[in-house]
């Protein structure tokens, strides 16, 4: 999280190893460690690396090298709260990191022409305390990178305690290589974020396909699929205490595709993307074929972000849905190398209501940031009756993404739980004539970024 604090602390610690030679004296110094507890200190183990990368703290903390590739953080008491940035990232890596190299390294690999990468990963958890266990995976435009890169940082949380939560906003589920996850996108000054958490939580890996999770954020537009593949990190990032926290065993092996004939060309671009009917419970979908040079075998199709199934023709029908809702959908082309093209263009299906008798009823709410400052903003929301019958009540419910809380509400009555938001009419504005609205605002405070929600509306 926040991680251009990282990048500028980690930027200023290569400058130092331009000007005094790290490259030259303190790597070679810490091959003779089994222990550091430099906060920008390294332990070599075998073909990976082991790195404190404390960037965010002066406290100490140690990192304990037990041979293969085991190590432990055995000093740390951190004490930051949960929703800034963490501590440290004290985390194994193979590939290049900010220009510092593994050795018998596969990187940097094209996107394009990722032929296979696996990773296997056991980890030690406490049982207190606040951090993530999580893969950290970064991607730039050339291939190589002396600094921070320019592309996109995959995050793949397989744990984590104490309620932190990943950068930027969730928008969207999914199952991919075998596993479902909650799906999370942000973005820094110059790279983009996609993290995915793992539900339910685990404490171990064995053989996860990182190709089809770099794949499924292809299909997403975080990952530009010119861009290289520089490294693959494991590790923590810790908020409070991290004492104990450990890996037991890690790999990641990757190859490019083979010159041989390997097919590595995505699909063109689904085009044409329309909605062609709608219910209340569901919306049916159509769009032109798309066009790869070996054959397309189908297409993947992303309700507001998250996949929701496939289809082998150019129409899908979406079911399972709320009435009176807005959704909005993308589709992928897929060929029978696996290669996924980029996204379509969004279409927006807006269910019918359930409504019956007197005619249709429902809502939509829309939202919208009216002021922000360093840690604080205003926002306005506007509630309108999409039905053809007037309604008299409303009810708006969301899920704050990031570190937001209300701390003032007009023209509305508020109940929260943690990150979920409810708000309810007041008895003046209730009631609202067909293709009408009304609204309602509030003060809030956010830290990291401050994200736009998904809105729900239900009428009564």
């Amino acid at each position: 999280m926040a991680r251009l604090l990282r990048a500028r602390a980690l930027a200023a610690a290569l400058a130092i190893a331009f000007t005094g030679a790290l490259s030259a004296i303190a790597l070679p110094a810490a091959q003779a460690a089994t222990t550091t507890c430099s906060g920008t200190g390294t332990i070599p183990a075998g073909d990976y690396t082991i790195q404190a990368n404390e960037w965010n703290s002066s406290a100490q903390q140690c990192l304990t090298y037990n041979g293969a590739t085991a190590w432990t953080v055995s000093t740390a008491n951190f004490n930051l709260g949960g929703s800034g940035a963490p501590a440290t990232y004290p985390s194994i890596f193979k590939g290049c990191h900010w220009g510092l190299c593994t050795s018998n390294n596969p990187f940097p690999i094209q996107m394009s022409k990722l032929g296979s990468a696996v990773s296997s990963w056991d980890t030690t958890q406490p049982s207190s305390g606040a951090y993530d266990v999580a893969y950290d995976i970064w991607f730039n435009s050339s291939p190589t990178a002396t600094g921070q890169p320019d592309g996109t940082e995959v995050m793949i949380w397989m744990n984590s305690r104490g309620g932190v939560q990943p950068f930027g906003s969730q928008t969207g589920n999914t199952t991919v290589a075998g596993h479902n996850w909650n799906v999370w996108t942000g973005q820094q000054s110059s790279w983009k974020i996609i993290s995915y958490v793992l539900n339910p939580g685990a404490t171990s890996l064995s053989n996860l396909d990182l190709k089809a999770m770099f794949q499924d954020a292809v299909s997403r537009g975080s990952i530009n699929p010119s861009n290289y593949l520089l490294d693959v990190e494991a590790g923590f990032e810790i908020w409070q205490g991290g004492q104990g926290l450990g890996t037991n065993s890690f790999s990641v092996s990757a190859t490019a595709a083979g010159s041989g004939g390997g097919d590595t060309t995505a699909p063109s671009v689904p085009a044409n993307l329309a909605v062609t009917g709608t219910t209340a419970s569901s919306a049916s979908l159509s769009w032109s074929p798309s066009t790869d040079n070996v054959g397309v075998t189908g297409y993947r199709v992303y309700r507001n972000g998250a996949q929701v199934g496939t289809s082998s023709g150019t129409t899908f029908t979406d079911t399972g849905l709320s009435a009176a809702t807005h959704y909005t959908y993308t589709v992928a082309a897929v060929d029978a190398a696996g290669n996924v093209s980029a996204p379509s263009t969004g279409a927006t299906a807006t269910t019918t209501s359930n409504g019956g008798g007197g005619g249709g009823s429902g809502c939509t709410a829309a939202y919208s940031v009216t002021n922000q400052w360093n840690s604080g903003f205003t926002a306005n929301v506007t509630v309108t009756n999409s039905g053809t019958a007037p309604i008299n009540g409303w009810k708006v419910n969301w899920t704050w993404g990031g570190g937001q809380q209300i701390t003032s509400l007009w023209n509305g009555t508020l109940s929260s739980s943690g990150s979920a938001v409810t708000v309810t009419n007041m008895g003046y504005n209730g009631s609202v004539a067909p293709g009408a609205n009304t609204s309602f605002g509030f003060q809030g405070a956010y830290s990291g970024t401050n994200g736009t929600p998904t809105l729900t509306c239900t009428a009564s």
